[in-house]
């Protein structure tokens, strides 16, 4: 993971929402992460939580501009797609052959998302058990960044998933559950979209529309939100608007 201003990666990940990064800029080894909500799971186990929480944090760190991805929430997103239509697969084309793809041809594997997140995590916590360490969480923040590189880099089997395949996963959905819609789970309090400016789901500018070269400093709004300013979100979300609001 180079070194990237987070001031730069975030407004290039905005710009997309959803697009992927070859890196992740670190914050500063002196930074701390927020400290996590307590957060009832429906997907992820004590232990995978355990590696998850503290990896977000690290790909999207906490800094002078504003909250990393733990404090907004991001694992809260990943649990719900995991856990939900998306996570199981419901949409993929799951009937082989299974071969080794090349880089053009996208997912290969006969994972579902669930699958391949419960495969990886597993043997993830075995390897840092071997290694002597009780979680993810146990490591400073250096060796944290230098085992996430190590999972980008590399291709170690995962009890069948790539390393790599894994950490672009994780860096993919923790960059959606960042900036999507809070009806989703991530983006609390849509700490994200007042840190770029994004104004969220307004239904129209009509008054703006002969008006040119001036801010646009309304607060963000949720599709979620009740005329109370109450986001909820939602526990079924429909499969078709799984998956980062797609």
């Amino acid at each position: 993971m180079d070194k990237l201003s987070r001031r730069s990666f975030l407004r290039l990940a905005g710009a997309a929402v959803a697009t992927k990064a070859a890196d992740v800029g670190a914050a500063s080894p002196a930074s701390q992460p927020a400290a996590p909500a307590q957060t009832s799971y429906i997907f992820f186990k004590p232990e995978e939580a355990r590696f998850i929480e503290p990896a977000v944090e690290r790909l999207i760190p906490a800094d002078e501009n504003g909250p990393g991805a733990l404090e907004a929430g991001v694992p809260s997103y990943l649990d719900k797609q995991l856990g939900g239509a998306w996570g199981a697969g419901e949409r993929l084309y799951r009937s082989g052959p299974w071969q080794q793809g090349q880089p053009t041809q996208g997912y290969q594997l006969p994972f579902t998302p669930a699958e391949l997140f419960r495969n990886a995590l597993r043997a993830i916590n075995a390897d840092l058990s071997k290694r002597g360490k009780t979680s993810f969480a146990s490591y400073s923040a250096q060796e944290q960044d230098a085992y996430l590189k190590s999972l980008q880099t590399g291709k170690t089997d995962l009890n069948g998933v790539p390393s790599n395949v894994f950490f672009e996963s994780l860096l993919s959905l923790t960059i959606e559950g960042f900036f999507a819609d809070p009806v989703y789970g991530g983006n609390k309090d849509m700490v994200a979209w007042r840190m770029i400016g994004f104004p969220g789901a307004y239904t129209n500018f009509y008054e703006l529309v002969d008006k040119h070269g001036i801010a646009y400093t309304r607060a963000p709004i949720s599709q979620a939100e009740d005329n109370r300013g109450v986001i909820h979100i939602h526990p079924n979300i429909p499969a078709s608007m799984q998956h980062g609001g797609k």
